[in-house]
């Protein structure tokens, strides 16, 4: 691996030095960059989920805490909450799959008819008829479901991806996400994703790489198996002998962004599944700073960034470890930062700084913190995430992805004015960045949340250098403290606003609320 160093406050600017703001800034820039450097040091190996390489770097984050003067607050009187997850791997050559369609039952050939996603726990046997739900949405605030007045009890759903034009982003972008949990609700047992066929010859092969990895969920006793299937192309067509449309004009709507019908399919999918699961226990780190005011000090702004990264791995150039410098050690660096600021402000309600594990995983430290979390729920008035704001472009705008949908945003614009620094919008809106990352796990509960980038428009040059780090670095090895020139000054400045923002909501009489208009509020 290259070197990885400390920066000093005299890689910054010097003329920075000349003010004592500027130099709190350039020192606070110094620590920053410190602990990026320990946090995504080779010795913590990437901090992969379950590995002691996470241990260490979780180990260290408690160091850090404790020094900054907070307060455990996981589970037992300890800074840790443990999480529980399944590490799962099918055993292809135990597991087998049927399709009927019409009076013809044909065997499927895993991986080369089909594939069996072993993200979450299987059913030991299936035997179940299919049932089309065109994309398989549920938007009851824009007018549109796909799964309303269909009999999906005990049913294997068939959805196509894509979606009906005219549709809000967020509110598509929210739907997306749910897809499951919607389907779960209705009583389907497993679903296939519809893959019409393909012009690209190497599709097949990267779904069958993608699907031979193990499966990574949150152990919970009570969850219900679900099988969740992709058919190879040529397997397709057969499913809709007889049905209402054929997969020509499926495919055609899709592509157009018509509105689907769902229908029955004459078709049923059989199969015996095994799979060999390990348990994987990592911790999220909790801190508490206790709120300054009796009447509010029971209710907690929380402060998330995830720790985990992508661990040890494929080597490129040599290099194996995938450091995750920027994704997410800059994270957790800039919420001690943003700590020792709220500790000296003093905040009216308490403070959680909640840094979580799975987040690489599916968002799974922050579900398991927002399904459990070691205060009450009810107490939580608000989260802040900062996960990869990339601080790599001039700090002309912040984008606070959520401000559109609760009273953050009434707080942000208000430390925008104060600060000079526009709100900007979200220049990539189609690469659904607002359920990304772990404030949705909050907003998924209700509970109003923002996260934060360094902001920018699209068709810029500020938007082809995140476009070419992201193609570059990001999840990759080269993901390294000294691989991009940072912008520490203007990071400082960035955790200046999260820091008033947070102090604001603390401070607030009223707790965030969602705007009337919101989805995630109805």
């Amino acid at each position: 691996m290259r070197r990885i160093l400390a920066v000093s406050a005299a890689a910054l600017s010097l003329a920075a030095l000349s003010s004592p703001v500027l130099a709190q800034t350039a020192d606070r820039g110094a620590r920053w960059m410190e602990r990026i450097a320990v946090i995504s040091g080779d010795g913590m190996e990437g901090r992969e989920v379950g590995t002691p390489g996470y241990d260490r770097a979780a180990a260290y984050v408690v160091s850090e805490m404790e020094a900054l003067g907070l307060k455990p607050a996981g589970v037992d009187g300890t800074w840790y909450q443990p999480v529980r997850f399944i590490e799962q791997t099918l055993d292809a050559g135990a597991t087998s799959l049927s399709l009927t369609t019409g009076s013809a039952t044909r065997t499927l050939a895993l991986p080369t008819d089909a594939v069996v996603w072993p993200d979450g726990p299987l059913p030991a046997t299936i035997d179940a008829e299919l049932v089309f739900v065109g994309y398989g949405l549920h938007m009851p605030s824009s007018g549109y479901s796909d799964l309303d007045g269909v009999d999906l009890t005990g049913k294997i759903a068939v959805f196509v991806n894509g979606a009906p034009t005219g549709m809000p982003s967020l509110s598509l972008t929210h739907a997306r996400a749910q897809r499951t949990a919607n389907l779960k609700a209705r009583g389907v047992v497993g679903a296939i994703t519809l893959v019409p066929p393909q012009n690209n010859p190497a599709f097949w092969g990267n779904v069958t790489d993608a699907a031979a990895e193990p499966g990574f969920f949150a152990e919970d006793p009570s969850a219900a198996p679900f099988l969740e299937v992709m058919l190879h192309p040529d397997q397709v067509a057969g499913l809709f002998g007889g049905a209402p449309k054929s997969l020509e004009q499926i495919t055609a709507d899709a592509r157009a962004g018509a509105r689907q019908t769902s229908f029955a399919l004459d078709a049923r999918l059989g199969g015996r599944f095994a799979a060999t699961g390990t348990s994987v226990i990592s911790p999220n780190v909790v801190g508490l700073l206790p709120g300054s005011d009796p009447d509010l000090a029971d209710e907690y702004v929380v402060m998330t960034s995830h720790l985990d990264g992508y661990g040890v791995g494929e080597p490129v150039d040599g290099d194996g470890i995938y450091n995750g410098a920027l994704d997410n050690a800059s994270g957790v660096a800039a919420q001690l930062d943003i700590a020792e600021q709220l500790i000296a402000a003093r905040p009216r309600r308490s403070v959680l700084f909640v840094i979580v594990t799975g987040e690489e995983k599916g968002l799974l430290g922050s579900k398991a913190f927002v399904a459990n979390p070691t205060v009450p729920r009810e107490s939580i008035v608000g989260n802040l995430n900062y996960d990869m704001a990339l601080p790599i472009i001039p700090l002309t705008g912040v984008n606070v992805l959520g401000a559109t949908e609760s009273t953050f945003g009434d707080h942000a614009k208000a430390v925008s004015e104060a600060m000079g620094l526009p709100l900007t919008p979200d220049p990539f809106p189609a690469e659904n960045r607002f359920i990304r990352s772990d404030q949705y796990s909050f907003i998924a509960a209700g509970i109003p949340a923002v996260a934060f980038k360094f902001g920018f428009a699209a068709n810029t040059p500020e938007a082809a250098t995140i476009r070419t780090f992201n193609e570059t670095h990001y999840h990759k090895p080269s993901d390294e403290v000294d691989t991009t020139p940072l912008r520490v000054a203007d990071e400082i400045r960035l955790h200046d606003f999260i820091t008033a923002l947070a102090l604001r909501v603390a401070n607030a009489d009223e707790r965030p609320s969602w705007y009337p208009d919101s989805i995630f509020g109805k």
